[in-house]
């Protein structure tokens, strides 16, 4: 092969780059070490923070946490295929020797030296959005019901525009980043989901994609452990409004009682949602229960097959952004009837034997499971209402309360028989089995044995007509519950 023709190929590979390597040098405050000094010849086209998910031309980002240091997998990443590598500075000055003899050892791998791996992968990510100027950029951020209501804005807003969102809930401080860098240029707009579990993370990734439309779903008690309050928690939230400026949308749901506080100091348009606010041409005109609700845009009448009211009122978040955004009322009917359930949320279920299973036990925190337990309170079914509810996780002091406060839900909901799972359930089921209105049963793990447990004493009694709850946080697996109900023995 020629000079010119190498020249040539080297000019192609780093146009296709995500980033030139100045770019991400500068963006990172980088220092590149080792023998590959041409950082035009810096060339990647995926990016990830697990080596065991390194591919051919792959930036390898390794993050320190309090129990694993990334680094140690540098070696295993450039064996599989890293063409770049991060390394923080401390580990650097700590075995320089080492890096420099992979360096040496790596002639085709750029190691480029940063302060903090992880703020080095956001400002990467960031970078990298910057390169799509005309992308109309939304987020979505709540204490529940953000996957949701990403998910029903996604099929709505699909309808008129090329559309990349953040698969699953990769939300986080490394989720998000990762997820931006999926973004192309035949990608008209981004909707990316944007969850916390610390102090100023909703900042930092706000920073990486810099949102003009942002929807708040709710401000709850999810993660209260952790931040406090529920006054630290809407500081926390609101900051996805810190990108929209005058052009853009904040919405806002309307019943909230930090409403007015996620609209102060908002540079753009603010909108307000609630099944009572009239918008946009929007109303609602029934629910039916199991079945979903129905609701009109302009006088089109649609249905969401998801049930309950809080399903509803995502929508309506989802929906009023969709209008901003010039989805018409034939598009937004179009969208909403594709709705599915994702994964174990408001996935319901009917057995061959007739007895319908609401499994909605990926997360729970107690606004969800508030909402949960007060819908099928009120749901209309011919026969018994059975209840399986586990842990809700990470609420640290506030725990016992919280779990005591469901517990009195519960006790006047009218079920029929209420399984609590787990050891913090425990509080809501001393509540409970003390009113002897309903039978209550506790126990205290949720391994396989214990979830067979509670699928054998289900089929013991429920018959056709009867409806099971499935309400926990994920890390309790209730949805094991599922395929056991559901097997050719069972109901």
């Amino acid at each position: 092969m020629s000079k010119a023709e190498r020249q040539n190929g080297d000019e192609t590979k780093t146009n296709s780059s995500l980033l030139t390597g100045e770019r991400l040098i500068y963006a990172v405050g980088g220092t590149l070490i080792g023998t590959k000094k041409e950082r035009d010849a810096i060339f990647f086209t995926n990016v990830v923070t697990d080596s065991r998910s390194v591919v051919k031309n792959t930036l390898f980002v390794p993050l320190i946490g309090e129990n694993q240091d990334g680094h140690k997998y540098i070696p295993q990443g450039i064996e599989k295929g890293a063409t770049v590598v991060f390394v923080c500075r401390a580990n650097y000055e700590k075995d320089t020797l080492l890096y420099e003899n992979l360096a040496a050892e790596h002639k085709d791998v750029a190691f480029i030296i940063v302060e903090n791996t992880l703020h080095a992968l956001q400002d990467a990510a960031a970078a990298y959005v910057e390169q799509f100027p005309n992308l109309i950029k939304c987020a979505v951020t709540g204490s529940s019901g953000k996957t949701t209501t990403k998910e029903i804005a996604v099929a709505l807003l699909s309808q008129k525009y090329k559309v990349i969102s953040n698969k699953g809930n990769l939300n986080s401080e490394t989720g998000l980043p990762l997820s931006v860098f999926e973004i192309r240029p035949e990608h008209e707009l981004g909707l990316f989901e944007m969850g916390m579990n610390r102090k100023n993370e909703i900042a930092e990734i706000a920073a990486v994609l810099k949102p003009d439309y942002g929807i708040v779903t709710n401000i709850g008690t999810a993660h209260i452990g952790i931040l406090g309050s529920r006054q630290a928690i809407a500081e926390e939230k609101k900051k996805i409004f810190t990108y929209v400026d005058k052009n853009g949308v904040a919405v806002i749901p309307a019943a909230d009682d930090f409403a007015d506080f996620l609209a102060e100091g908002v540079a753009g348009k603010i909108i307000r949602y609630g099944k009572d606010v009239r918008e946009n041409g929007v109303a609602f005109v029934r629910d039916d229960g199991l079945d979903g609700t129905v609701f009109s845009v302009d006088g089109t009448e649609m249905r969401l097959h998801l049930p309950g009211a809080y399903n509803f009122l995502n929508a309506l978040g989802a929906v009023l952004l969709a209008r901003e955004l010039g989805v018409s009322a034939a598009q937004i009917k179009a969208g909403i009837e594709s709705v599915q359930p994702l994964g174990a949320r408001s996935h319901l279920v009917r057995t061959k034997n007739g007895v319908a299973i609401l499994e909605d036990c990926y997360n729970a925190n107690p606004d969800s499971m508030t909402k949960a337990v007060e819908f099928c309170a009120d749901v209309s079914v011919s026969g018994k209402k059975i209840f399986v509810l586990g842990d809700m996780l990470e609420l640290g002091e506030e725990s016992k309360a919280a779990h005591t406060a469901i517990g009195n839900l519960v006790a006047q909901s009218g079920a029929d028989c209420v399984f609590f799972i787990g050891k913090e359930m425990k509080a809501a089921y001393d509540v409970v089995s003390q009113t002897q209105r309903i039978r209550a049963e506790y126990i205290s793990s949720h391994d396989d044995v214990a979830i067979k447990q509670v699928a054998e004493k289900i089929y013991g009694f429920a018959k056709a007509g009867d409806f099971i709850l499935l309400k926990g946080s994920n890390g309790i697996g209730l949805n094991r519950l599922v395929p056991l109900l559901t097997e050719e023995k069972a109901l």
